[in-house]
């Protein structure tokens, strides 16, 4: 038998964390102060002095890598758990996650960038949830006239209209209006395309001119004309988008992130550029100024998932982008210089290099791997530096495009994988703190209140065995709360045969943390050389909560 001054033996603890348990030493908790576990006192709620353990409801799997933290003093992490549950379990435990070790960090990471990952998909919306109505409501700023049911039918169209324009998968009528917005575009790309073809050009005498291409290029684009199919065919597709963005326009829940918007940016300058050449004499350079009317192929980003990841994947792939374009133009400068002088080192009478900028044309297209041919080195130097030119140049590219790949692949698989996931997650309760006491209602404490309380007066209640029924039950359980139905008056009687001075504090009757007025607390001699603590309080309201609790009593 193990001896009671054994000091290593009475430094054991023993924790259950989710049902497994584990034994340790006080002394390895205190290795790393100021956590959960180095503080340690029978005093919390966690413990138990029936079974001298405490009791943790968290997961048993990390624990045993916090433990070994203690132990050892390096934290690892487990791959079978997620990171934000491992996260979470630290923070409960009054660990740093900064602590992981090297081995384990990459993996840890993970979830870190996946994070961030999900937050820019949340910030692209591409599921296209539905919107309730407080939250419609919230958009458009109508939140207090929705609360009181005060809003107007222009407060309640307004939404209505911006769903069919702007979501396009909210509803079926909002589906039909997509499809024709993207037929309408893809209409006035193709008649912006065909009016630059001399097949659709006819002189302003409505006849059929061969020439007209040459009178165009000379400037005189007053005397040749398009015919009237597409002339008809773009003013259709113009009054639909004027339509469209002014509708757009008016319905919109901020009129200053809709017109800092690229794409809305985009189609009202193509729309002004057309009203611009029609009402005023058609110049060459209004017809520049046209070619707006192609970028009207980036409203498609609305109603194309895909596209918008692109367009996303570009934007975090920021820094790699750079990375190549200052690979590019390093190398660039460095080929351009080396091939200026490479072809100069032997005489040659053809020579294309005739100076650097020349030479900067011949690099950019030779470390692009395109290789027009328009500028090529005639002499052995030269060649070289070509082929050390075109070599630079695949390295350069292929290195940082891996990495562009991959954050559109990551984008894209998130973005199928959430497209799975059921739209409403079943909610999940927030666990309550366990309490030390046990809280025993009126009804269900029957057994115990027929033995210690009595509804009408307490005379009743000193003539039963209380003191029996009390120290059986505070065997059971140190802290009994009991709530009385109606006014009484409770008188309870606590035995032990170990004795100390009792602590009133925690003996008072109370209701809401505050002891009860006319309570009164004595001690008396029950054997020699033994004493015990009673109380006697009367309820005052309706219900009254009174709380037992034993001394912590000890042989004298």
């Amino acid at each position: 038998m193990r001896k009671l001054d054994d000091g290593r033996w009475n430094d054991r603890v023993i924790l259950n964390v989710g049902g497994v348990r584990h034994e340790t030493y006080k002394s390895t908790l205190k290795k790393i102060p100021a956590t959960r576990l180095s503080r340690l006192t029978e005093a919390l709620v966690n413990y138990d002095p029936i079974l001298n353990e405490y009791f943790y409801d968290r997961h048993p799997g990390v624990f045993a890598q916090v433990l070994n933290y203690y132990r050892t003093g390096k934290l690892h992490y487990p791959t079978d758990v997620c990171g934000p549950l491992f996260e979470e379990e630290l923070d409960f435990w009054g660990l740093d996650s900064n602590q992981v070790e090297p081995c384990c960090w990459s993996t840890y990471s993970v979830h870190r960038d996946t994070q961030a990952t999900l937050a820019i998909l949340d910030k692209l919306d591409i599921e296209g949830e539905k919107l309730s109505d407080e939250e419609i409501a919230r958009l458009f700023g109508y939140e207090e006239e929705y609360n009181r049911g005060t809003l107007t039918k222009w407060q309640k169209l307004r939404p209505r209209i911006w769903a069919l324009f702007d979501e396009p998968y909210s509803s079926t009528a909002a589906k039909c209006i997509a499809c024709m917005s993207i037929l309408f575009i893809c209409l006035s790309v193709l008649c912006f395309c065909l009016k630059s073809h001399t097949m659709t050009k006819q002189s302003r005498n409505n006849q059929r001119n061969d020439e007209s291409l040459h009178f165009e290029s000379s400037g005189y684009v007053d005397h040749v004309d398009s015919y009237p199919v597409l002339f008809y065919l773009e003013h259709t597709c113009n009054a639909w988008f004027t339509l469209e963005i002014t509708l757009r326009c008016l319905v919109s829940p901020s009129f200053k992130r809709f017109a800092v918007s690229p794409v809305n940016a985009i189609d009202l300058t193509a729309t002004l550029s057309f009203y611009t050449e029609f009402l005023t004499k058609s110049s060459l350079y209004l017809e520049i100024l046209s070619i707006a009317r192609v970028l009207r192929l980036f409203k498609l980003t609305r109603h194309s998932p895909g596209l918008r990841i692109l367009i996303h994947t570009f934007k975090a792939s920021a820094k790699e982008l750079a990375l190549l374009v200052f690979f590019l133009v390093l190398g660039i400068v460095v080929f351009a210089s080396l091939i200026f002088y490479a072809e100069r080192l032997q005489e040659n009478p053809h020579n294309d290099f005739d100076s650097i900028p020349h030479g900067l044309w011949w690099a950019l297209v030779t470390m692009t791997t395109v290789g027009y041919g328009d500028m090529t080195p005639k002499t052995f130097p030269g060649m070289f530096i070509g082929g050390l030119c075109a070599i630079a140049g695949v390295l350069a590219i292929a290195l940082p495009v891996p990495v562009i790949v991959s954050n559109f692949s990551m984008f894209y698989s998130h973005t199928q994988a959430r497209s799975k996931l059921p739209k409403q997650r079943r909610r999940v309760l927030p666990a309550e703190v366990p309490r030390r006491s046990r809280c025993l209602s009126y009804q269900d404490a029957n057994d115990i209140q027929s033995q210690l309380i009595s509804n009408t007066s307490s005379r009743s209640l000193r003539r039963r065995p209380a003191t029996i029924g009390l120290e059986n039950v505070f065997n059971l359980q140190p802290n009994i709360v009991i709530n009385l139905p109606q006014e009484s008056t409770v008188t309870g009687t606590i035995n032990s045969d170990r004795v100390d001075s009792p602590h009133l504090a925690t003996t008072n009757p109370v209701k809401n943390g505050t002891a009860v007025d006319g309570a009164t607390y004595d001690t008396y001699q029950r054997e020699e050389g033994k004493k015990a603590s009673w109380f006697t309080g009367t309820s005052k309201d309706i219900p009254h909560t009174y709380i037992i609790v034993p001394d912590t009593l000890e042989t004298m």
